[in-house]
C-alpha cells in the first residue's frame, strides 16, 4: 500500500498538537476559546433533542411492537436494507384459532356460532392493528429515526469538526504566546560586565529568530481564526436548523395522534358491533332448535354475559299469563300488549347504552335504573324491561340484575 508520508508525519504532529492542547485545557495549564451564550445555548438545545428524540423513538417502537424479538429482527432486515415480512398481529392470529374451534367444535352449535363472530371481530381488529402501525411508523417513527440517523449525524460531524478548529487555534496562541515571550527575553539587553561579545552576537541572532517564529505563529493564527470562524458559522447554522425540526416533528405528532384516534375509534366501533351481535341474536345461538323450552343455563354463550351477571334461573318467570301461550315466540310477542305480573320483578341497572331496533325493543341509557321481568317462551337471554310508561324487549348482557 502506498503511503504519503509526508501527510501522515503532518497529520501525526496536528493530531498530538490537539491531544497536547485538549490534556493541558483538563489540567488547566492552558487557556481555552469560549463560545458565545448564544452558541452554547443551541448546543444544549441540540443535545436535548437528540436525547429525547431518542428516548420518545425507542418507546414508540415498543408500543407499535412490543416483543422485543421481533423488534430485533425488524431491525436487522432495516439495516440489510431488506424489506421486514409480514407478521400476522396478535388479533388476527386469535381470530385464526377462533374459527378452527368454530369448526371443530361445530360451526352450527352455539359455542361455535359464537366463536366465529368474536373471531370475525377479531380479525377486524387485528387489521385496524396492522393498518395503524403501518400508519405510526411512517407518518411517526420515519421522520424521528431519519433526524437521528441524517440531520444529527451531519450536527456531530461538524461539532467535532468546529471542536477540531478550536484546539487548533487555541493551541496557534499558546505558541504565538510562547514565542513572544522568548522574543522578549532575547532582545533583552544583555549585561556586558558578565557576558562576553559572542554571547551578545549569539543573543542579537536568537532574537531575530524569535522574531520570525513570531511572524510565523502570527500567520498560523490568523489562518486557524478564519477556518474556526467558518466553520462555527457553519455549525450555528445547522443547530439553528433544529427549530425547522421541531416543526415537522409537531407536525409527525399530530398525525400519529390521529392515526391512534382513527385506530381506537375503529377498535370501539367493531367491539359495539359485536356487543349487540351478541345481544341481539345472542337467542339463535342458545339451546336446541327443535325444543319450544327455556334452556338451561349451561348452554348460555360463554363470556357474554357470565362475567357481570348472574345465571339465567335467578330471572323471575311468570307461570301463567292469560291469552299468552307457553309456546309463543319472541318474534310474535308484543311487550306493549302485556302486562307485568303481580310478583316476581326486579330492578336492574343498565352497563351500557343500547339503541332499540324496533318498536318491541326499550333503548336504554347507561347507569339508569328499570324494571325486569320475564315471560314464558321468551329467549332466557331478553327481558321486558319498564321505564315509567316505556316497555319493551332489553338485552340480559346490557343489565346488572338487583336483588
Amino acid at each position: 500500500m502506498d503511503f504519503n508520508v509526508k501527510k501522515l508525519a503532518s497529520d501525526a504532529g496536528v493530531f498530538f498538537s490537539r491531544a497536547m492542547q485538549f490534556t493541558e485545557e483538563k489540567l488547566g495549564q492552558a487557556e481555552k476559546t469560549e463560545l458565545d451564550a448564544h452558541f452554547e445555548n443551541l448546543l444544549a438545545r441540540a443535545d436535548c433533542t437528540k436525547n429525547w428524540t431518542e428516548k420518545i423513538l425507542r418507546q414508540t417502537e415498543v408500543l407499535l411492537q412490543p416483543n422485543p424479538s421481533a423488534r430485533v429482527e425488524e431491525f436487522l432486515y432495516e439495516k440489510l436494507d431488506r424489506k421486514v415480512p409480514s407478521r400476522v398481529t396478535n388479533g388476527e392470529l386469535l381470530a385464526q384459532y377462533m374459527t378452527e374451534a368454530a369448526n371443530d367444535f361445530g360451526p352450527g352449535t352455539p359455542y361455535g356460532k359464537t366463536l366465529i363472530k368474536v373471531g370475525d371481530t377479531q380479525r377486524r381488529l387485528g387489521a385496524a392493528e396492522r393498518d395503524f402501525i403501518h400508519s405510526a411508523s411512517i407518518n411517526f417513527l420515519t421522520p424521528l429515526r431519519n433526524f437521528l440517523e441524517g440531520d444529527w449525524r451531519t450536527i456531530s460531524k461538524e461539532r467535532r469538526i468546529l471542536q477540531n478548529r478550536r484546539l487548533d487555534l487555541d493551541a496557534c496562541k499558546a505558541r504565538l504566546k510562547k514565542a513572544k515571550a522568548a522574543e522578549a527575553k532575547a532582545a533583552a539587553v544583555p549585561d556586558f560586565q558578565e557576558t562576553r561579545p559572542r554571547n551578545y552576537v549569539l543573543s542579537a541572532s536568537a532574537s531575530a529568530l524569535w522574531s520570525d517564529e513570531v511572524e510565523k505563529a502570527e500567520h498560523e493564527l490568523r489562518l486557524t481564526q478564519t477556518e474556526f470562524d467558518r466553520q462555527a458559522e457553519v455549525t450555528r447554522l445547522l443547530l439553528e436548523g433544529i427549530s425547522s425540526t421541531h416543526v415537522n416533528h409537531l407536525r409527525c405528532l399530530h398525525e400519529f395522534v390521529e392515526s391512534q384516534t382513527n385506530y381506537y375509534a375503529q377498535c370501539y366501533q367493531y367491539m359495539l358491533d359485536l356487543q349487540k351481535q351478541l345481544g341481539r341474536f345472542s337467542g339463535t345461538f342458545v339451546g336446541n332448535a327443535e325444543s319450544t323450552s327455556p334452556p338451561a343455563a349451561a348452554t348460555s354463550p360463554p363470556g357474554v354475559a357470565a362475567a357481570t351477571l348472574p345465571a339465567v334461573p335467578t330471572i323471575p318467570v311468570v307461570p301463567t299469563i292469560v291469552g299468552v301461550p307457553n309456546t309463543v315466540a319472541e318474534s310474535v310477542l308484543n311487550p306493549n300488549e302485556v302486562k307485568p305480573p303481580a310478583s316476581g320483578t326486579r330492578k336492574a341497572r343498565v352497563l351500557y347504552d343500547y339503541e332499540a331496533a324496533d318498536s318491541t325493543e326499550l333503548a336504554l341509557l347507561a347507569d339508569e335504573m328499570i324494571t325486569v321481568y320475564s315471560l314464558p317462551g321468551m329467549d332466557p337471554d331478553w327481558l321486558i324491561g319498564e321505564r315509567g310508561n316505556q316497555k319493551g324487549k332489553v338485552p340480559v348482557t346490557y343489565l346488572e340484575l338487583l336483588s
